[in-house]
């Protein structure tokens, strides 16, 4: 039996080492390397994930399981989706890493295929492992003999994510045309078609869709404005979120947009299938919040315990994003073995299933650690020989000024 010298040294020694491996990492890191940059992708994509889990339910109902979302049955929660519908956040870091990387790129002398084809490559090559094991799984479902609605219902919230990877892509490979784009042409874009869709009610169904590419083009070329040193000031960033923030306030008061910033199943109109104006205008409030927060977080990101986590976030981040559905819905099909439980499998249209769904969100974090664990080899490409440490330590940070974990 361990003595209890032994056991209260043990959290001591936990502690060091945490703190060693932290200062490890923050040595490691390049000085140039804009920390601010990195924990606002590590926010806005945990805000997405966690957003994700909070509004998305999957009911056992007829034998099947089935998407619902608690916003059908309480509106009120539409303040969760003020606070974690991060992507414009993720966007604008998207277009400020793409635009410092071909900016860094043309320095070299490096052709801009050859910087687009090592930028594609490190955003696809975590989609491979998605969608091989999800064909699997599906095929394993139908021969199992599992519902067809189970299997539809699985596969479109595990493959959903795949939405934003393709734009960002699409984004990326337009960087070299769009990077000094002014914001304001495609939020003109955005303004024309909903005042076509909304206002006027003419022109044909799929024009809502040219908001898609539009929408988030704005807070895009913003973090390309950004990397060019034109958002510097205070004055700018306060402009975009008190801008922003009235701009969404009119519209959801009183042009009828949905106050929800997800969409919401059942709804006539959503704020992002297709990006709505509302949507836009909200994601320059948070792109301006986002840089009225940049001193704060470079203080903070200072501190090695504080930037390690960053840091591990940025590394993987195309991997936590990608799977974090799955890891809801591996654990939601796998507890139905054991019964409907609240909070999982039954529907979300009250208080009580929000403080057990906050329960299993822990459960959820677990289920993607694996997936992390088992999958993240795939984002950050093959390993190196480990000859020299200071190198391997290196490798586990992200890439200086990349965007691909936008």
């Amino acid at each position: 039996m361990p003595e209890p010298a032994q056991i209260t040294r043990a959290p001591r020694r936990a502690l060091h080492a945490i703190r060693h491996g932290a200062d490890r990492v923050d040595a490691a890191t390049p000085a140039s390397r804009d920390r601010t940059v990195d924990a606002l992708r590590a926010l806005a994509i945990l805000g997405v994930v966690l957003g994700h889990w909070l509004v998305t339910a999957l009911v056992a109902q007829d034998g099947a399981l089935h998407t619902a979302s608690p916003l059908q049955h309480m509106p009120w929660l539409a303040t969760v989706s003020w606070l974690f519908q991060t992507l414009a956040v993720v966007f604008l870091v998207g277009g400020y890493g793409a635009a410092r990387g071909l900016a860094t790129a043309r320095a070299r002398g490096d052709s801009c295929a050859r910087w687009l084809r090592a930028r594609l490559t490190r955003l696809l090559r975590p989609v491979a492992a998605l969608l091989a094991l999800w064909s699997v799984t599906a095929t394993a479902l139908l021969l199992t003999g599992a519902p067809l609605p189970t299997i539809h219902t699985l596969l479109k919230l595990a493959l959903s994510p795949l939405w934003f990877l393709l734009v960002l892509v699409a984004l990326t490979a337009a960087t070299p045309l769009v990077a000094r784009l002014n914001p304001l042409w495609p939020l003109a874009v955005v303004l024309h078609v909903d005042l076509f869709r909304f206002g006027l009610h003419l022109g044909p169904s799929w024009l809502g869709w040219t908001n898609l590419a539009a929408g988030w083009l704005v807070p895009y070329t913003l973090g390309a404005a950004w990397a060019r040193g034109e958002l510097h000031s205070r004055r700018s960033a306060l402009a975009l979120l008190l801008g922003g923030t009235a701009a969404t306030a009119v519209l959801v008061g009183c042009a009828g947009y949905p106050a929800s910033m997800v969409g919401v199943p059942g709804s006539a109109v959503s704020n992002l299938s297709p990006p709505t104006l509302a949507a836009v205008t909200f994601g320059l409030a948070q792109c301006g919040l986002a840089l009225l927060l940049r001193d704060r977080l470079r203080r903070a990101t200072a501190r090695p315990l504080v930037w390690a986590p960053v840091a591990l976030v940025n590394l993987s981040a195309m991997t936590v994003y990608l799977w974090h559905q799955t890891a809801m819905a591996a654990t939601t099909a796998t507890a139905l073995l054991a019964g409907r439980l609240p909070g999982l499998h039954t529907s979300p249209d009250s208080p009580v299933w929000v403080a057990y769904r906050l329960a299993w969100l822990p459960l959820f974090a677990l289920a993607l650690t694996l997936c992390w664990a088992a999958f993240r080899h795939h984002e950050q490409g093959p390993r190196r020989r480990r000859d020299r440490p200071s190198r391997v330590v290196r490798r586990h940070l992200p890439p200086t000024k990349s965007p691909h974990h936008a």
